[in-house]
């Protein structure tokens, strides 16, 4: 999976391993994927922002100096999110490297509205190949 995920991303931006992110005490996880994936499940606390339909709203009150660290199914999505919060002057962005499968590949759990679950919104088979557990939801 590293090295189809280092020629998926351009390493344009900070990124973060699972481990370092799933210590932090303070960080703010924000949601860069779309509605339906986020529903199925997310990192707990997260914050939905979406990426076709990108807003800022969410967390435009905070201190732009506030670490945030962006994640979507693997990387790709978020690195663009995190680029785009960069012209916007946040400082203390980050790209979670691999993603919320890796997150979830780690061990680490996610969550939907009614508590902790094992699946994970996948697209499809070919997306669902990089989870390796919980269950992939299409």
């Amino acid at each position: 999976m590293i090295q189809l995920l280092d020629r998926l991303l351009s390493h344009t931006v900070n990124e973060i391993s699972v481990d370092t992110a799933a210590q932090l005490k303070h960080a703010l996880f924000i949601d860069t994927r779309e509605l339906e994936e986020y529903t199925i499940s997310h990192i707990e606390n997260a914050i939905f922002v979406g990426y076709d339909d990108f807003s800022i709203k969410p967390i435009a009150h905070l201190n732009k100096s506030v670490m945030i660290i962006a994640y979507c199914s693997v990387g790709f999505r978020s690195e663009k999110i995190v680029e785009k919060l960069m012209t916007l002057n946040y400082t203390n962005v980050h790209n979670l490297y691999g993603g919320i499968f890796e997150w979830v590949n780690q061990g680490y759990k996610v969550k939907n509205d009614t508590g902790f679950t094992d699946n994970v919104h996948t697209f499809n088979k070919v997306w669902g190949q990089w989870l390796l557990r919980g269950g992939k939801i299409y």
